[in-house]
């Protein structure tokens, strides 16, 4: 996907459930709005240019997603959740 598209803010239900994955430091399974899955513990929100982010810890190394990227997210806890923009 590109960086250069215009971000769309998600939902802020599902904003709220990935600020609890990563106050909890979940492993959470995503899929990608590419079709891409990506699994890793949640470690923090941040937000540069106006655009959000999601930080995650795969085997060792940090990715920073585009929230507007993620198709939906699944962990036992929280279910899955398809990301609404």
């Amino acid at each position: 996907m590109s960086t250069n598209e215009e971000y769309q803010p998600i939902n802020c239900d599902d904003y709220d459930n990935l600020e609890l994955a990563c106050q909890r430091h979940l492993v959470l399974t995503l899929t990608l709005r590419n079709g891409d899955t990506v699994t890793g513990v949640a470690r923090d929100m941040i937000s540069r240019k106006h655009i959000e982010y999601l930080v995650i810890d795969e085997a060792g190394n940090s990715h920073d997603l585009r929230l507007d990227h993620i198709a939906s997210f699944a962990h036992p806890e929280l279910g899955t959740v398809v990301v609404s923009v």
